[in-house]
């Protein structure tokens, strides 16, 4: 049976502009995904990856670093994993890496790795609430590179450019 109302995609048709974020991806012609079942993926990565990570951060503060370092982790791979249902995985990657947004991506990525090093081998949980917050600007950042002259309109406000 056919869903109704406004979130239904597929019966919108031609309504909808086919943006790169939908453009068929080897990703997802070979599971045969909808735009509405990428949507679907997409919010349901999303949702999971952020009660994993306020999980996480709720085990932190009960000083359960281990807990913390893995469910957080978890949370934002899945978060990112899930943003691959939109643009298709292999797009998602090639996008990461031009070079407007290199620095933020692998800053990003290794804050994510660097969450771990600090909990299970510095066993710091400072060091890791320092590390969730270089992880958070680079993906603000990296985020920004998407939005024409945000980037630049940031800088100003805060007087770097």
């Amino acid at each position: 049976m056919a869903s109704k109302g406004w979130f239904n995609l597929e019966a919108a048709g031609g309504a909808i502009p086919d943006t790169q974020f939908f453009e068929g991806d080897s990703a997802f012609k070979f599971l045969g995904l909808t735009r509405t079942q990428r949507l679907y993926g997409f919010v349901g990565c999303l949702g999971i990856g952020f009660v994993l990570s306020l999980l996480g951060s709720i085990f932190l503060f009960l000083g359960s670093l281990t807990s913390f370092a893995f469910l957080y982790g978890l949370g934002t791979v899945i978060s990112l994993i899930g943003t691959g249902f939109l643009v298709g995985f292999a797009s998602q990657l090639k996008m990461m890496f031009k070079p407007v947004r290199v620095v933020a991506t692998i800053v990003f990525l290794a804050s994510i790795g660097l969450i771990f090093v600090g909990a299970f081998v510095i066993k710091s949980d400072i060091l890791c609430i320092i590390f969730v917050i270089i992880e958070y600007i680079a993906y603000t950042w990296y985020t920004l590179s998407y939005i024409p002259y945000a980037r630049t309109a940031i800088l100003k406000v805060f007087g770097l450019s």
